[in-house]
């Protein structure tokens, strides 16, 4: 989507080198995407699934809100 689009931006850790992130966002499987720092997506899914999951975490309003 990064690729793709000039507002969304992603970063790619590695986890073994960042064990206060893994800690931190409960990482138990990879891949693990995180958007807008509350919604996760578990594992590969299929590109359509992964887009509509990720649109629709970045609609969703801020439960801290």
């Amino acid at each position: 989507m990064a690729v793709e689009s000039p507002n969304v931006t992603s970063i790619i850790v590695e986890a073994s080198e960042y064990p206060d992130l893994v800690r931190k966002y409960q990482v138990s499987g990879v891949p693990k995407t995180i958007v807008n720092g509350r919604v996760e997506i578990l594992g590969a899914r299929p590109e359509e699934d992964f887009v509509r999951t990720a649109i629709g975490a970045a609609d969703a309003p801020d439960p801290a809100s």
